[in-house]
């Protein structure tokens, strides 16, 4: 099954200093045949936490973004676009959610129904 990854997991990916990019390249070889993929939300957390001053190695965004557009080449790769409105479409039973970590900061459900 292809895996949406977490923005952390994008970070220790495309930074060769973080304390999990061993793990994370190791995960990837082990598990890139099924695919990954990232989204709108996946993207942009990246490039913010890797480009802000407090990050231990910070980078321009457009160095983020460079590194993010190689990474996301190839047919392993796959985009999810972020166009689910939870307000509008009843794509989730809003009564199973059972509290805020089931969504996340855009209240997005995380799991679609």
């Amino acid at each position: 099954m292809r895996a949406l990854l977490d923005v952390n997991v994008l970070v220790a990916l495309l930074d060769a200093s973080h304390m999990h990019h061993g793990t994370a390249m190791r995960w990837l070889e082990r598990e890139q045949a099924h695919g990954w993929a990232s989204c709108p939300i996946t993207q942009n957390g990246c490039i913010r936490i890797m480009s802000q001053p407090a990050y231990p190695a910070p980078l321009p965004a457009a160095a983020v973004v460079a590194r993010l557009a190689e990474a996301v080449v190839g047919p392993d790769h796959q985009f999810w676009p972020d166009d689910l409105n939870p307000v509008v479409e009843q794509t989730l039973t809003w009564g199973q959610v059972l509290g805020h970590r089931q969504l996340n900061r855009h209240a997005t459900p995380v799991e679609r129904a």
